[in-house]
């Protein structure tokens, strides 16, 4: 009977795989035209496709595909694990976060860590679950919250139900801003844009973009099929001379975005400039509490406990290449800690935590050893 599955699964992969040759074909045909293009994709789901699919070693040489900042937890700041850490030694409260934030490392420790040491940290699947927290709780709740515009709108919907004893830490992000950043900053020919995000701000953020640089972009699903299509897109819009977005992703992402969200969002929050790892300060890239909501908003409401913080530098991690793997100008094995002092049971950086980290998903991986 296994051994029955086993082949009917490898006919499945071989059949749904049939479309990812015939496009990797048009891929090489179209590529004669260019001497090189560089194309990053902006999504830590997108990079676990490629890699688990091994399709870059399907693409030919002059066509480099890059991983860009789309992993919430890898571009949060070790000065955001350093506040949270001190609110917890500083304030009797109950943390909750999710589970790969828990494992981010900061001067050898973690939240696990310090949940080992007798703080009440509790790992939750979404801020609902914080939110059951806080109603069966005498002590503050807090929820370290994270992410992009995809999970920014779940904390914009709790906090608008006003539940007392429950307090939001944000280290959310605006995506928009960082592509912006990259644009100034880095060498790229194209974008592959990240489907869950686009389907919460639409296709118009993107068409600014184009406007100011002039890059090319197609927001993309994550089949493999659809990582390739919207390669050959690319290449088919750069060689026709078209500077255009185009959303492949149309079953799922709509001019408009997700309007309902968007308002959410915009009741609860305000940009701020905030840091990212690799980036550096972003304009307008952090999402902080509204004024209304500052009863809610955890670095208000404990301001004192943070009286006395300085964020330091953690030296264990000079080595690290996290940054540079997030800016696209490094991969994983350019990194000298990469599956050495840094790896999935011992992860050093970021990238090396999340299952959304380009470092984790190529050292999980059994084709990262093509890459």
């Amino acid at each position: 009977m296994r051994r029955r599955q086993k082949r009917l699964g490898s006919c499945w992969r071989e059949l749904q795989m049939k479309p990812v040759i015939r496009l990797s074909e048009k891929i090489r045909e179209l590529s004669k035209e260019f001497e090189s293009v560089k194309i990053m994709h902006l999504c830590g789901t997108h990079e676990d496709t490629i890699t688990k699919y091994n399709l870059r070693s399907l693409l030919p040489e002059n066509i480099s595909l890059l991983s860009g900042p789309g992993c919430p937890v890898c571009i949060t700041p070790d000065e955001d694990i350093q506040m949270v850490m001190h609110l917890l030694e500083k304030e009797n409260i109950t943390l909750a976060t999710f589970g790969d934030m828990a494992r981010v490392p900061f001067q050898g420790k973690s939240l696990f860590t310090l949940r080992a040491e007798g703080y009440d940290i509790r790992i939750v699947y979404s801020i609902f679950d914080s939110l059951k927290l806080a109603e069966s709780s005498d002590r503050p709740v807090v929820h370290f919250a994270i992410g992009f515009e995809t999970t920014m709108p779940s904390t914009a919907i709790a906090l608008l139900d006003e539940k007392e004893n429950f307090y939001v830490f944000s280290a959310h992000r605006f995506f928009i801003p960082a592509v912006h950043a990259l644009c100034e900053n880095t060498t790229v020919d194209a974008f592959i844009n990240p489907g869950h995000v686009s389907t919460i701000i639409g296709v118009k953020p993107y068409r600014e973009i184009l406007k100011k640089y002039g890059i090319p972009q197609v927001i993309a699903g994550f089949e493999p099929e659809d990582v390739m299509l919207a390669i050959y897109l690319l290449l088919e819009a750069m060689s026709d001379g078209r500077r255009e977005v185009i959303n492949e992703y149309s079953r799922a992402v709509k001019e408009e975005g997700n309007v309902r969200a968007l308002e959410a969002m915009d009741r609860v929050f305000r940009k701020e400039d905030w840091s990212w790892r690799g980036l550096g300060v972003v304009k307008g890239s952090g999402g902080a509490l509204a004024k209304r909501f500052e009863q809610f908003d955890a670095r208000k409401v404990f301001e004192d406990a943070f009286a006395d913080f300085q964020p330091v530098e953690d030296k264990s991690k000079r080595l690290c290449r996290c940054g540079d793997v997030l800016k696209g100008i490094a991969t994983p094995k350019d990194c000298p800690l990469f599956m050495k002092a840094c790896n999935p049971r011992n992860p050093v950086g970021a990238c090396m935590v999340s299952v959304e980290g380009t470092c984790n998903i190529w050292a999980t991986s059994g084709t990262s050893r093509t890459q």
